[in-house]
């Protein structure tokens, strides 16, 4: 298929494009937090000067302006990339008089994986790139508090006890375990209890939790009503399958849903977790154990 024929964007756009990157400028001052090449401050002047005097279409018109915020995270300890794209050139002349959307995509940090990036990413505001910052700086936040939190809960792994009392290791088992921010607030709430584990989603459903007793308890408590606090009671169906409590180490450092990571899930919905694959990952962990418990 032809590409289409890219057409200069308006004058009058062109100056709004123009504003929209004033407007960055302004809402980020400070040194590092914009990376703008000495090509493009002078393509963006040429461009000033022309639509002053817009006799003709300036010599050597981008399609595109490229820039990057290095958008400030928390306390501005850390910093995460945008690239950001201001289009000048649309594709058609119907659409000349109509500013594109800017373009912006996150490039990875040395603080995050490819994976957290992506999964940042993927869920931000399309086509509006101010709510998009505003999205990247309250979410990466969140993302550092999380890590923080569990560096707190994992500290001391190799000790058997912690300020509360001996650590344990919980199994809870669940028919069914499906909806996404109720997995979500058992992953979320987890390190505020200083507990790491995993979460199982599907047909069955597993929880598994270490720390101390009375975190694990509070935790539970917290979890049932507040989280499942719209749920209706005979809907709550969890039973605890297992308790480990002599000489337990933490073998899980942080608190995650491992449901996407065990491969394909079967069932007329895609909800019934792979039982061997669940065996031969608690196996590698040296959890063969609990598998035998929990599951059978």
């Amino acid at each position: 298929m032809a590409s289409k024929e890219l057409s200069t964007l308006s004058v009058d756009i062109i100056e709004s494009q123009l504003s929209t990157i004033d407007l960055i400028m302004a809402m980020f001052p400070s040194p590092g937090e914009l990376e703008i090449p000495d090509f493009t401050m002078q393509c963006i002047e040429r461009l000033r000067d022309w639509c002053q005097e817009p006799t003709s279409t300036p010599s050597m018109m981008p399609s595109s302006i490229s820039l990057t915020v290095c958008l400030p995270i928390a306390n501005g300890d850390k910093t995460i990339p945008v690239n950001i794209s201001v289009p000048l050139q649309s594709e058609g002349p119907e659409s000349i008089d109509q500013a594109p959307p800017l373009g912006y995509s996150l490039r990875q940090p040395d603080w995050m994986s490819k994976a957290e990036v992506a999964q940042l990413a993927a869920s931000m505001p399309k086509d509006d790139a101010l709510e998009a910052f505003e999205y990247i700086q309250a979410e990466s936040a969140r993302f550092l508090e999380t890590k923080q939190s569990q560096a707190v809960a994992s500290a001391g792994t190799d000790a058997h006890t912690s300020s509360r009392g001996p650590i344990v290791r919980v199994w809870f088992y669940f028919p069914s375990l499906s909806t996404r921010k109720k997995r979500d607030d058992m992953v979320n709430h987890a390190p505020g209890y200083s507990l790491t584990g995993f979460v199982l989603a599907g047909k069955p459903g597993v929880l598994c939790l270490e720390g101390a007793s009375p975190d694990i308890d509070a935790y539970m408590s917290f979890i049932k009503t507040h989280s499942w606090g719209d749920i209706p009671s005979h809907q709550k169906k969890v039973s605890e399958r297992f308790r480990e409590t002599e000489g337990i180490k933490r073998v899980f450092a942080r608190m995650e849903e491992i449901t996407d990571s065990l491969g394909e899930r079967g069932g007329q919905r895609a909800n019934r977790g792979d039982m061997q694959a669940l065996e031969a990952w608690l196996g590698s962990k040296g959890l063969q154990e609990a598998f035998e418990k929990v599951i059978f």
